[in-house]
């Protein structure tokens, strides 16, 4: 596929901004007018005066590596919602293109398209919230430059199947851009395999959940190198702060603690959705991939206000296409979710 005939016009012969740290990184650096005499913080020895390298190197290397990836397949962004807002920025034409969401999905692709002002197609899943590939693919027209798929998919918490994403690929002349932040809890099903043989793939990840590194904002993508270098001229120069990209390097030592933390999670998934699914003010507890668990009750409203009144915080996701009734809830701590548990109880009681 000829990716850059997907590029909005201006993008393509945008000359992006070159910032003094891609030239050098060490040396006596009188060059950025940095601050020579130091930082007011002293963080563990990082040099905060100095801007950090805009490419992120080493930070990209060590993901490259962690997905057996080449490191021109590797973008880095504040969380993966700066990636989806620079894939918006990168490929549409404002009022002119469109992308295509299947949904119920991920709201910060319909909010990222908004602020973009770019067109919204939106694409039922079907009733086991798989892709509808059929549905999907008469859902893109001529200016559609993205398809949003969330997988495992977010509200609903199940894997997409691989072969549906492969067919999307290769059948449209679009970006296939595939959320993958939930793919740790799902063991297997991932598509990032499947980027190396479909050059309009793009997987989106995150450090937020299974890393557990939500307030340091990082995520990223692989894509074809052509997709990262463009995202790459369009970013901001230093996206990625010092604080972060250490946070990061030093996270991704620690796959044990990673390991540990996956398997406490999908053993409270289960014993959550076995004790729920017994509640009788509880209609259905759907299928899980992920860290959370959708489940429908007999009246979202009225019990998510009775849980707020005792602490308890979840999302009702009652307002999204297909989801009436329909609350979100995230796997705790054993604590927590015992809490849940007996607060429900009562509900019913």
């Amino acid at each position: 596929m000829n990716i850059r005939a997907l590029v909005r016009p201006n993008i393509r012969a945008l000359k992006p901004y070159r910032s003094a740290r891609q030239d050098h990184l060490t040396g006596m650096l009188l060059d950025a007018n940095e601050n020579a005499f130091g930082s007011t913080l002293r963080a563990d020895g990082l040099a905060l005066n100095r801007y950090p390298d805009p490419l992120q190197q080493k930070l990209r290397a060590r993901l490259a590596a962690l997905n057996n990836a080449a490191l021109d397949r590797i973008f880095v962004g504040v969380g993966s919602d700066e990636v989806i807002d620079l894939l918006m920025r990168t490929f549409c034409e404002p009022r002119v293109d469109d992308v295509v969401l299947l949904e119920p999905t991920y709201g910060m692709y319909r909010v990222a398209a908004s602020i973009q002002d770019v067109r919204i197609t939106s694409c039922l899943l079907d009733s086991s919230y798989q892709i509808d590939v059929a549905r999907t693919i008469a859902s893109v027209g001529e200016n559609t430059k993205l398809v949003f798929c969330c997988s495992p998919n977010n509200p609903t918490g199940n894997l997409l199947r691989l072969d549906d994403i492969a067919e999307l690929c290769r059948r449209l002349h679009a970006l296939v851009v595939v959320d993958e932040a939930y793919i740790d809890f799902a063991r297997n099903g991932s598509v990032a395999s499947l980027a190396t043989t479909y050059d309009n793939l793009v997987v989106l990840r995150t450090l937020s959940k299974a890393w557990g590194l939500a307030a340091i904002r990082l995520g990223y993508c692989l894509a074809h190198p052509t997709i990262v270098s463009l995202l790459l001229n369009v970013k901001a120069p230093y996206n990625i702060n010092a604080l972060t990209n250490d946070a990061a390097m030093r996270a991704l030592d620690n796959t044990d603690v990673l390991q540990q933390n996956i398997e406490n999670i999908l053993r409270e998934r289960a014993r959550l959705m076995a004790a729920l699914a017994v509640l009788p003010s509880v209609r259905r507890v759907f299928h899980s991939d992920a860290n959370f668990v959708l489940v429908r009750v007999d009246d979202a409203p009225r019990v998510y206000d009775f849980l707020a009144r005792r602490g308890i915080i979840v999302r009702n996701r009652s307002s999204e296409p297909t989801l009436e009734n329909c609350l979100r809830i995230t796997v705790g701590t054993p604590d927590e979710n015992e809490a849940l548990l007996s607060a429900l109880r009562d509900y019913t009681a």
